[in-house]
C-alpha cells in the first residue's frame, strides 16, 4: 500500500538545515565591516515641501561581525532594503540604520546610500521650466546605541575668475564647477534644497537644465559682476554654515574645472562646531 506524502511546514524544513554563519571561528580575528554593496533598489525621496520624488538608489549596508561568529546574515541586508527603504528622509534614515544593527545583532552597522536628486528649475528671465539632477548621498552609522547621518550634496555651478577678470581687455574665463557640502546637524532637519539653496546663492552665477537667449545673456552677466576663486567659494559658503546653528560638522569642496587649464583647481574647509552627542 503506497504511503501518503508527507509535507514538512516550511519553517520546519529551515530548522533542519543548519545555518553555517552561526558556527564558531576560532581564528579570533574581529572584521569591520560585512555586508552587501553596490545594490540598486528604487525609492522615494521626502521634498522640503513634503512631496516625494521617485529616484533609484545604490545601496551599501554593513556590520562589524565579532571575532568567534563565522559570517553574517546576509539575506537580512536585502529583507531590510525591501522592507524600510521605500521612501527616505534624513530623520527614518537613522532610524532604519539602527534596526538593521539591531536585527543583525551587531555592536555597529553602516548604511551608505547614493542617489540623482531633481529639482525644478525657472530660468532667471524666460523662467521657462527644466528639471536640474544633483548628486546626493547619505552615510549613516549606528554604534554604541547613537546614530549620526552625514548628508551630502554634489551641487553643479559657475565660477568666474576674478584674475582673469582684472587682466583682460576683454571678458574673462569661467568654467563649470562642483561643489561638494556635507554636514551633520544637531538633531535638527537640514533639507537637500537647503544645501543647494546655499551652494548655488555663493557661486559666480547657479546653472539651469535649459536657457533661452535672454536667460543666457543674463546668466553670463550675472558670472561677470561675480567673480570668485574657489578660495572665495569654500570661504563664503564656509561663513554660511558657521551661522547656522542646526549643523554641527560640515567639509565644502569645491572643484573647479578649468577652461583654460588642463587640470582642476581645488579648495576645501573641514570644522567640527561641537562636540557631537549622538542622534
Amino acid at each position: 500500500m503506497a504511503h501518503p506524502e508527507v509535507t514538512m511546514p516550511h519553517n520546519a524544513a529551515s530548522d533542519l538545515i543548519e545555518d553555517v554563519h552561526n558556527r564558531l571561528d576560532t581564528r579570533r580575528i574581529g572584521i569591520d565591516k560585512v555586508g552587501i554593496k553596490n545594490i540598486k533598489h528604487p525609492i522615494g525621496v521626502v521634498n522640503r515641501d513634503g512631496s516625494v520624488q521617485n529616484t533609484v538608489a545604490t545601496f551599501s549596508m554593513y556590520v562589524n561581525l565579532p571575532h568567534d561568529q563565522k559570517g553574517t546574515h546576509m539575506s537580512r541586508f536585502n529583507e531590510i532594503l525591501n522592507e524600510e527603504c521605500d521612501e527616505i528622509n534624513i530623520q527614518t534614515y537613522g532610524l532604519i540604520i539602527a534596526q538593521m544593527t539591531r536585527r543583525l545583532e551587531a555592536q555597529s552597522g553602516y548604511i551608505e546610500v547614493q542617489f540623482p536628486f531633481f529639482v525644478r528649475k525657472k530660468a532667471p528671465v524666460t523662467r521657462v521650466r527644466s528639471m536640474l539632477d544633483y548628486q546626493v548621498s547619505l552615510l549613516g552609522e549606528s554604534k554604541n546605541g547613537k546614530t549620526e547621518t552625514l548628508l551630502s550634496v554634489v551641487v553643479p555651478v559657475t565660477s568666474l575668475c576674478p584674475c582673469s577678470k582684472k587682466i583682460s581687455d576683454y571678458g574673462a574665463h569661467n568654467q563649470r564647477s562642483h561643489v561638494t557640502v556635507s554636514v551633520l546637524t544637531f538633531q535638527e532637519t537640514v533639507w537637500i534644497e537647503d544645501l543647494i539653496d546655499l551652494v548655488e546663492r555663493e557661486a559666480s552665477c547657479e546653472i539651469y537644465g535649459l536657457l533661452k537667449r535672454s536667460d543666457e545673456k543674463h546668466v553670463t552677466e550675472r558670472a561677470y559682476n561675480n567673480p570668485k576663486f574657489v578660495e572665495d567659494i569654500v570661504r563664503d559658503i564656509a561663513n554660511d554654515l558657521n551661522n547656522d546653528r542646526k549643523i554641527a560638522y560640515y567639509k565644502v569642496e569645491t572643484e573647479n574645472f578649468e577652461s583654460i587649464h588642463n587640470h582642476s583647481a581645488y579648495a576645501m574647509i573641514e570644522k567640527t562646531k561641537q562636540l557631537l552627542s549622538g542622534c
